[in-house]
């Protein structure tokens, strides 16, 4: 072939390539994803995207109310809720059902969380609503250089044997529930008025031994480290704990015979999604064991497809629920950690 017509024919391919590719970028298919950091890392992604050919766009919350202002204003496909806050998602209609049987991994789950009916605001009127995916219980941490036998109960924090050593958490909500819980509550999550006030006179009692209120994990790991702490309340459980053990702590961890409170975060579909198939195909991925068990060891968080070797399968959990009263609760809660004295209330 003659160079000149070489040079055309050359031209003319690199025109059908040119009109060709604008075609295949937008053909690919883009998962918005709204997660917790740590739910959709950047090797995770990069996994799904190179197997199902698609775009992931991830964003991520830092609050309760920045999910809901976020899901509110913008567009998503699957986002990350825990199960008391997917109730609100629900009552306003921005979430729709699931099929559990188009996700292949569900049926590898551990068995507590492969009955969804039996989890507390998963399925409404025969529909389910949101995929486990990964969870904490708020269990008990013990410091093994103080504590020779790991306590029974959480009633231990309140024991005055360890006065002014106990970490617990600053929350007007847990605090309230986990109280209901000791006190034999029917539900700890709804808990009358003259029940809330009782609560709050125990809540005074254990500020006797509290040395202070923590409120992030890594405020905790410092605490202990730097004090004489025998008892933390584990509000962020598994993932507190390989943070202190990280830290080198030699402490324990158990889950008390009454049970723990528990936050079960979900995968849930926008009830205006831009592309649900695809975000069907991204909660499956996140349950295959590689994914899952990474999560765990890179985070501390546990997942729903194996046990956690701190915790046994067969304990209690109580999956957290809105509660009856939050202004109230708070009202109380201000005054508990302002020093008023359990006669007070």
């Amino acid at each position: 072939m003659a160079p000149r017509f070489r040079f055309a024919a050359t031209i003319a391919v690199l025109a059908i390539i040119c009109a060709l590719c604008p075609a295949t970028v937008a053909a690919t298919e883009v998962l918005r994803v709204l997660a917790w950091d740590g739910y959709a890392d950047a090797d995770t992604v990069r996994e799904f995207e190179y197997r199902y050919a698609a775009k992931v766009e991830v964003t991520y919350a830092n609050s309760d109310d920045d999910l809901w202002y976020k899901i509110n204003h913008a567009a998503y496909d699957v986002f990350a809720v825990n199960t008391a806050e997917l109730q609100r998602y629900i009552d306003r209609n921005l979430v729709q059902g699931l099929d559990p049987s188009r996700l292949a991994n569900h049926a590898r789950q551990l068995p507590r969380f492969r009955d969804l009916a039996a989890i507390p605001g998963l399925v409404r009127q025969g529909q389910v609503f949101a995929i486990p995916y990964t969870y904490a219980e708020m269990g008990l941490i013990y410091n093994r250089k103080i504590i020779a036998e790991p306590p029974q109960s959480m009633a231990a924090m309140w024991d005055p044997a360890y006065r002014g050593r106990v970490l617990a958490f600053n929350t007007s909500d847990h605090n309230f529930s986990l109280v209901g819980l000791l006190l034999g509550a029917a539900n700890p999550f709804r808990l009358s008025d003259g029940n809330l006030t009782e609560a709050a006179r125990e809540l005074a009692k254990l500020r006797r031994n509290v040395l202070t209120f923590y409120s992030t994990a890594e405020q905790a790991v410092q605490l202990f480290m730097r004090h004489d702490v025998a008892l933390v309340f584990g509000n962020y459980g598994s993932q507190q704990l390989k943070a202190l053990r990280d830290a080198g702590a030699d402490v324990g961890y158990l889950i008390p015979q009454e049970g723990a409170l528990a936050w079960l975060d979900c995968w849930a579909i926008t009830r205006n999604a831009p592309n649900p198939a695809l975000a069907e195909q991204w909660i499956d991925y996140t349950l295959e064991p590689a994914v899952s068990e990474r999560l765990s060891a890179r985070h501390g968080l546990a997942n729903t497809i194996s046990a956690h070797p701190d915790t046994e399968s067969g304990q209690k959990l109580i999956w957290l629920e809105p509660v009856a009263n939050p202004d109230l609760q708070k009202q109380l809660w201000d005054r508990v950690i302002s020093g008023e004295p359990p006669e007070a209330f």
